[in-house]
């Protein structure tokens, strides 16, 4: 079966497979369906539950303000979560709730063929690598594949939590660019 990202989007408002359904909008990733980068959060917090769009509110803000620093702009890229419903209160996604939707995440994946996946943060990163800790693989790229290279990278709105963490955003996108830039002129 042959989907395109409007029809998940279609198909998504209509599963009923995780709980957290119930009391929230479903809200699949957005931005460019051949995108090169794939960005990966955890799950949608309250201004993306109201809007119904991955990254609007202020971690998003400061996603776009981060994106600027390496010349990239938010419709180049392809922003998801994990988790397509907003945990009440904005909890942590708990690890049945990660499983229940990973077919969706799975499927944007293969839709889009990133070449560099971008984990924002420990929840994402642990679908990629259960065993790494994101304090010790922010910043450089890990190799997935043959085609695909993960970069993790803390979640922006452990920033606006941890003012410390802001610098190690800006260094982890710094690394991205010049990553980016290797990759662009590799043979």
């Amino acid at each position: 079966m042959n989907l395109t990202l409007p029809q998940l989007q279609e198909k998504l408002k209509e599963w009923k497979g995780c709980p957290l359904h119930k009391n929230a909008n479903p809200v699949l990733g957005e931005g460019n369906p051949h995108a090169t980068v794939m960005f990966i959060g955890e799950a949608p917090g309250q201004k993306e539950d109201e809007l119904g769009r991955p990254f609007v509110g202020p971690a998003g803000q400061f996603l776009d303000e981060l994106l600027a620093t390496i010349g990239l702009k938010r419709d180049e890229v392809y922003i998801s979560n994990v988790v397509k419903y907003r945990p009440p209160n904005n909890r942590d996604p708990t690890d049945e709730e990660k499983e229940q939707c990973m077919p969706w995440l799975k499927l944007e994946i293969a839709l889009i063929k990133p070449k560099i996946i971008v984990p924002l943060g420990r929840h994402a990163l642990g679908h990629f690598f259960p065993n790494v800790k994101i304090t010790a693989a922010h910043g450089k790229p890990h190799k997935l594949n043959d085609t695909v290279t993960i970069f993790p990278i803390y979640h922006p709105a452990a920033a606006l939590h941890n003012g410390h963490l802001r610098q190690s955003l800006f260094d982890d996108f710094k690394a991205l660019g010049e990553f980016l830039k290797e990759k662009k002129s590799a043979p």
